[in-house]
């Protein structure tokens, strides 16, 4: 495989998390570690919302900051916290630019694969990996060399 995707179709689990984190300089990356709780997702929210303006992107704010909030919440809902790995912020959110691209990833130390499930409509759950879907032109997950995952969604600029 060459060192650049050509197509969405590429960008897999095999091109995604890691390869992003490898193809962009510092100055591209925001990270942002957060607590288990509820109010992280709107810590998350803003936090994108103020990377993609400084990175002059505001016109991916809205999807990203949606999309970003369904992953937050489903970290602090559904990731396991051994105590092994207990610390004070087991979830990261980390955005990084890689132009005409954005991809936002949230990594907890939950080694579980995320599990999209039919979506209920009338529910107030389980329509969290369909609305990352429905909003990001790909996303996927990666197992994190010490442990836990990232869940990350990818932006096109420009679209």
């Amino acid at each position: 495989m060459s060192d650049e995707p050509k197509s969405v179709g590429q960008l897999t689990r095999d091109v995604g998390f890691g390869w992003f984190r490898r193809a962009v300089c510092a100055s591209d990356t925001a990270m942002c570690p957060l607590a288990p709780q509820a109010d992280s997702v709107k810590t998350a929210r803003d936090v994108t919302r103020t990377t993609l303006q400084r990175w002059g992107l505001p016109e991916l704010s809205d999807d990203a900051a949606l999309v970003v909030s369904e992953l937050v919440t489903n970290a602090v809902r559904y990731a396991l916290y051994p105590a092994r790995r207990a610390t004070g912020h087991p979830i990261t959110l980390t955005l990084l630019r890689l132009a005409p691209h954005v991809l936002l990833a949230v990594s907890d130390p939950s080694d579980e694969a995320p599990a999209p499930a039919q979506p209920d409509f009338v529910s107030e759950h389980g329509r969290g990996l369909y609305i990352v879907e429905t909003y990001s032109q790909a996303w996927g997950w990666d197992a994190l060399d010490d442990g836990g995952k990232a869940v990350w969604a990818l932006f096109r600029a420009g679209d």
